[in-house]
């Protein structure tokens, strides 16, 4: 199982993690905390020296009721930031998480490597033509609504089902456009209740149905800090926890915060296959 970005094969039947950089300020868990580009550099450069294999860098926050942030604004955080990265590591291999047609664009013509999209392009029609267009690999995510109103938006028949589903239209339309590279994400907190979250979880080994690699975004979220009764900054334990389960169900690549740790939990499943 491989992706191919920009030349480079990189082989997921061994789990691979995403490092998580938000140039947001009202992020959910790191909102603010790189306001400097000496602060951008230090932490991508650590996150590569963990293990990370992608760095996964977004400037629109979509945790739930998220305001609204202009596509000119978007631009303005993400282009500058991927400019500097690129020239500082050649080889790093950028996804950028955008569901704007016209930032993946211009992202993917300064050196962006992968397009991951939570909306699996339902929020704007032009996405997976794009995708297509510069032949990356395209992360899609299962929401319902927009990060405003997903929260209104779970009511489901039979959620890993009805999700299932999603993914099959949206792979057809995808694979009908000529997108080789496709990865899944189930969308942990993105229209979905407490309950459905873990009932998602628990039945992940469905996904693999799809035979495409499956990406896991559950570090730090309030599935995880809501039961633990705590918050998203003493949440490390429970996604820890979480990792491992959703290794075990067949996820291969992480999304997350903390790289160490994820790296960690890869190379102990690796030990137990």
């Amino acid at each position: 199982m491989t992706l191919n970005c920009k030349g480079v094969l990189i082989n997921v039947s061994s789990p691979k993690i995403m490092g998580v950089l938000n140039l947001t300020p009202d992020s959910f868990y790191d909102g603010g905390k790189y306001k400097h580009v000496d602060d951008v550099l230090n932490q991508v450069d650590n996150m590569l020296n963990l293990g990370a294999t992608f760095i996964d860098i977004g400037a629109y926050s979509s945790r739930p009721g998220a305001q609204n942030v202009s596509e000119e604004e978007e631009l303005n955080r993400i282009l500058p930031i991927l400019e500097i990265l690129m020239g500082k590591f050649p080889e790093i291999i950028i996804s950028v998480d955008t569901f704007r047609s016209s930032v993946a664009k211009k992202c993917l013509q300064n050196g962006a490597a992968l397009i991951n999209d939570i909306s699996a392009g339902k929020l704007d029609a032009n996405m997976m033509q794009v995708v297509a267009e510069f032949k990356v690999p395209y992360v899609m995510m299962h929401m319902r609504g927009n990060p405003e109103t997903m929260q209104q938006q779970t009511d489901y028949d039979n959620v890993s089902k009805d999700i299932l589903f999603y993914f099959s239209e949206r792979i057809a339309q995808a694979r009908s456009l000529g997108i080789n590279d496709i990865i899944i994400d189930p969308g942990f907190g993105f229209a979905k209740t407490l309950e459905q979250n873990y009932e998602l979880l628990r039945q992940l080994e469905l996904f693999q149905n799809l035979e495409l690699p499956l990406l896991v975004g559950v570090s730090r979220k309030s599935m995880i800090y809501k039961i633990l009764k705590t918050d998203a900054e003493n949440a490390l334990n429970g996604t820890t926890a979480l990792h491992m389960f959703a290794l075990a169900k067949g996820a291969k690549i992480l999304r997350v915060h903390d790289v160490k740790e994820a790296m960690e939990c890869v190379t102990l499943f690796n030990a137990l296959r």
